[in-house]
């Protein structure tokens, strides 16, 4: 079940969910419009599971950065979202998608207890111009089933991640540079 853009807004109200910095003009139907936030990280060359992936750091001047085709790029949303009781979808959505840009190529999802800025892996189809802080997408928030769990309770390689977070596979590939 997702929550609706009311729904959501009384849930941040009560402390269910938060989102920091929070803008109720930000709220829709059924969804939270999040930002790009002012940081990117660039991974342009080849990829190696079993190694940690290289990258050069920049901040997006607010004159904006134009993002090139062929290359990687790992961003982080303005916000911080999180909640103990629903599960996050974090999404591009039509006004990005319709300049050519994947916001969030994998890993949707955002577990019940994952308190986070979201780590965005990030692609061009033509060369286009982003500026911190424009909307990049929608994110939802659904209602668990089951027993409760908490993404904080898991202790995951990723339970810690508060910003750009490069891929971290190569800790699980015998002979990785773990």
């Amino acid at each position: 079940m997702i929550l609706t853009g009311p729904a959501i807004a009384a849930a941040v109200a009560t402390g269910e969910i938060a989102i920091d910095p929070f803008d109720p003009a930000r709220l829709s139907p059924n969804a939270y419009d999040w930002r790009l936030g002012e940081t990117l990280r660039i991974c342009d060359g080849d990829l190696d599971s079993a190694a940690p992936t290289p990258f050069a750091e920049t901040a997006i001047p607010t004159s904006g950065l134009v993002l090139e085709p062929g290359v990687l790029y790992l961003g982080v949303t303005l916000e911080r979202t999180g909640s103990e009781r629903y599960a996050q979808m974090l999404n591009g959505d039509r006004t990005t998608g319709a300049l050519g840009i994947w916001v969030h190529v994998s890993a949707p999802l955002g577990h019940a207890g994952h308190a986070i800025r979201w780590t965005l892996e990030i692609r061009a189809a033509r060369p286009v111009r982003v500026y911190p802080g424009m909307t990049f997408g929608k994110l939802v928030f659904l209602q668990t089933f089951g027993a409760p769990a908490s993404y904080q309770q898991l202790g995951t390689k990723y339970t810690a991640t508060d910003g750009i977070d490069i891929s971290r596979l190569y800790e699980e590939i015998p002979g990785g540079a773990a």
